[in-house]
């Protein structure tokens, strides 16, 4: 029986950190700091429930079920598991995640050097891909790439901005705005929700399990345990990086008074603690960050659509590479536009077939306790979708009287009392 030597379990542990912090883990806490103001811990602590907590929990459900969300959703039945499959890999996918890996690493690094004419943003785009492409296109060598090489670089340079962060004191912390005045906790929670980490968590479950795979580790026990402690690593390294960030991004007022994003915010920052010296690190370090999450999603999805479709591998990459160039250029303010409400949508149901998984067991037929609860928590989670995108006025308006509808959480307290309602009666039925 093969197992894994402490150098490679501790590479698995830095390849899944260095999947995850992409785009939007390194843009958006210093944002949220920012408007938290002297409520900015309270905000990090629900941001980290679904920017850390949910994430680390999905990579551990992922490994009791050979890396695969169509398992782990399939209570749901057939055509419900497949479409929730389906949609959380072309979320992380081609379609907002991966694209924005682009966006995001050109106006925070090369914007300043090369301008922000859509030209210029086009020919970045297509150097970017082509690396992805290539890289992408042997998956097997993910662990030695990855694990080995580029997630170290990564951390190193990710320390150094995390050391910074605490070393340099806080300016002027300003008061609380919008929903942090009067939430701050559950402000935090939704907007953990942009990282997508939890979505692409689903997602990297099948590159993790295929990368313990690849040396030669095939007994289910010893997978799940790998895929455990990896993601125990990055869950530590998530906190430290966020903490870090949100430090950050609390003393930021002054360099960037009222930021309209985080990547204004860590620009101003980066260059008034380090100089131009700092702007050259900063471009390195979100060009590794958002290459490395770019080629785990690829591979992961080309991975999956082509055991559904029989597509070969190589061909599906450069199909998924072709969309992710295209929607890239649209820019990053509409790509976040477009997927906060496509999120709010997504996560609620997500987040109910996640934390359920671990319960099967206990149910004398998990469909019928799974199944409902999800359903409910997707109708919600549609009605928050709604309101995000300013179409609330369609919505009845019994709606804005619900527990935790301001917080955009309105779907947790119905999916819970189905919750109970689904177990009493597996319970009574058997």
């Amino acid at each position: 029986m093969t197992s894994l030597r402490t150098r490679d379990i501790i590479a698995l542990g830095f390849m899944t950190f260095a999947l995850f912090i992409g785009a939007g883990n390194i843009i958006f806490p210093p944002i949220v700091a920012q408007q938290a103001g002297e409520h900015v811990w309270l905000a990090a602590f629900g941001f980290l429930i679904t920017a850390v907590g949910l994430p680390v929990i999905t990579i551990m459900a992922l490994s009791r079920v050979e890396g695969s969300i169509q398992n782990l959703s399939s209570p749901l039945g057939k055509v419900a598991s497949l479409i929730l499959t389906i949609a959380c890999y072309l979320t992380v996918g081609p379609l907002f995640a991966t694209p924005r890996t682009a966006t995001v690493s050109y106006e925070i690094g090369f914007s300043s050097y090369f301008g922000t004419s859509s030209s210029s943003l086009l020919i970045y785009s297509a150097i970017y891909f082509t690396v992805v492409m290539l890289v992408s296109l042997y998956p097997n060598k993910l662990l030695d790439t990855i694990g080995h090489f580029l997630a170290p670089l990564k951390i190193a340079s990710l320390a150094v901005l995390g050391i910074a962060a605490f070393a340099i004191p806080s300016g002027f912390i300003p008061p609380a705005i919008n929903n942090y005045v009067a939430a701050p906790i559950s402000e935090g929670f939704v907007n953990g929700y942009l990282t997508m980490d939890t979505l692409g968590a689903l997602v990297f479950g099948i590159v993790i399990i295929h990368a313990i795979h690849s040396r030669g580790v095939t007994d289910k026990k010893l997978v799940t345990k790998y895929a455990v402690i990896a993601s125990l690593i990055s869950g530590v390294g998530l906190t430290l990086v966020y903490l870090s960030l949100f430090k950050l991004g609390v003393g930021s007022h002054e360099a960037a008074p009222n930021a309209a994003n985080g990547a204004i915010i860590l620009h101003a920052y980066v260059q008034h603690a380090f100089g131009d010296i700092g702007s050259l690190f900063l471009t390195g370090m979100i060009f590794l960050a958002c290459m490395v999450t770019a080629i785990g999603l690829t591979c992961a999805c080309a991975e999956y659509f082509s055991e559904l479709t029989k597509i070969p591998y190589k061909i599906l990459v450069f199909i998924l590479i072709g969309f992710s160039f295209i929607i890239s250029n649209l820019g990053l303010t509409k790509l976040i536009a477009v997927s906060v409400p496509v999120l709010s949508t997504i996560y609620p149901p997500a987040i109910v077939v996640i934390l359920l998984s671990f319960f099967w067991k206990f149910f004398n037929k998990p469909s019928h306790v799974v199944a409902p609860v999800t359903a409910v928590a997707f109708l919600f989670g549609v009605m928050d979708g709604m309101k995000v995108a300013g179409f609330d006025h369609y919505l009845p308006a019994a709606i804005e009287y619900l527990p935790l509808n301001a917080q955009n959480l309105a779907w947790l307290i119905p999916s819970s009392i189905v919750l109970i309602i689904a177990i009493i009666i597996d319970k009574v039925r058997k």
